[in-house]
């Protein structure tokens, strides 16, 4: 109402006064200017309604925004942290697998065996007979304590204890069976006239080849190292004990090794023989072997190191995506944020 009274007294100034002319129609457009620059700075009470009807809805979306994109940025935080906890697991149930392998066993069917050495240490003891047979048949003793003949091929060393040495050793050394299909064996006969101990026995020693024994330079040195590294077992007087042995290879970590496991069977001698003759004591050994199997151990390592690799390669990719994508949302908020605080300062500066 000011304004359309104030533009009415102009104009009644203008037409009832002396100032007509180029003059006065000069002060009407400035004027007029003025009024068209203050209506359109400001702004009318519909416009300011909807202003403030935007200013929460945007502010909404933004807030949505931001909180979805902490939530997904926390979301693959803790796939990152799954990723390094399954890159750790990985590696250290590898290095387990390394360092712990698996045992494997199994069994190779041969035809004969390689002769093993049989070294017997008699001591006191005469060694009557060493006879080969097969099929199990051992013929009924005719002749007890006398020498007989000897179908063996046999070896006898002396040498120092491993141990000690001043211990001097006698050992008898046999060649062992070969032939498993017609289950051959080796039967001995040793008697012993008197013994300063109160037991009386016989110990053996079973190695892996009699022929490494005879090739061998230096036989006392081997007999040595044979004795450091098998087992020493017994066999007592007025006794046949049967021993039935198996070979197990074992193979790991770049090492062989040759083992022996046999099973005896015990059975008393029944002495017929005059009274005085029985003060010679007897002992009676057989060797065979218990089936054509050698039992082959192996040391299997079942970690896989392609499938660590493959693992380990997937679990660096998700990190690299997961750390891609984290510094996209870092980004993203970044800008939003700024985005939003440039229309606050402009809403700031309207209303000022």
């Amino acid at each position: 109402m000011l304004r359309r009274d104030t533009s009415r007294s102009y104009q009644e100034f203008n037409d009832g006064g002396d100032c007509a002319g180029p003059l006065g129609s000069y002060q009407n457009n400035d004027v007029s200017e003025v009024e068209q620059d203050q209506a359109s700075r400001d702004p009318s009470p519909d416009e300011d309604i909807v202003d403030n009807n935007l200013m929460p809805i945007g502010f909404n979306k933004a807030c949505l925004k931001n909180a979805f994109t902490v939530i997904l940025v926390l979301i693959y935080l803790l796939l990152t942290a799954v990723a390094v906890f399954l890159a750790y697991q990985t590696i250290s149930d590898f290095m387990e697998k390394l360092n712990h392998p698996v045992m494997s066993v199994s069994y190779k069917e041969v035809e004969e065996f390689t002769a093993p050495g049989i070294a017997l240490y008699p001591g006191k003891a005469q060694l009557l007979s060493c006879m080969h047979h097969y099929h199990d048949n051992i013929p009924p003793l005719v002749t007890l304590g006398i020498l007989e003949e000897r179908n063996c091929i046999k070896e006898e060393v002396i040498y120092h204890g491993p141990y000690s040495n001043q211990t001097q050793k006698r050992a008898i050394v046999v060649r062992g069976p070969t032939d498993v299909r017609n289950r051959e064996l080796i039967f001995l006969q040793f008697s012993q006239n008197e013994t300063e101990e109160d037991f009386s026995a016989i110990s053996y020693m079973i190695f892996a080849k009699f022929s490494d024994m005879l090739e061998s330079s230096d036989k006392a040195a081997f007999m040595m190292d044979c004795e450091r590294n098998y087992s020493m077992w017994t066999f007592s007087g007025g006794f046949r004990t049967w021993v039935k042995m198996s070979l197990v290879k074992t193979s790991g970590r770049g090492n062989e090794s040759v083992e022996f496991r046999q099973e005896s069977n015990v059975v008393k001698y029944i002495d017929k023989r005059p009274p005085q003759e029985q003060a010679n004591e007897l002992f009676f050994l057989v060797f065979q072997w218990r089936d054509p199997f050698i039992q082959q151990v192996k040391d299997i390592v079942t970690a896989n190191p392609w499938n660590t690799i493959a693992i380990l390669c997937g679990v660096f990719m998700a990190l690299f995506k997961a750390a891609d994508f984290a510094k996209l949302s870092i980004k993203w908020t970044i800008k939003i944020r700024k985005r939003h605080l440039r229309a606050k300062m402009r809403e700031l500066t309207q209303i000022s």
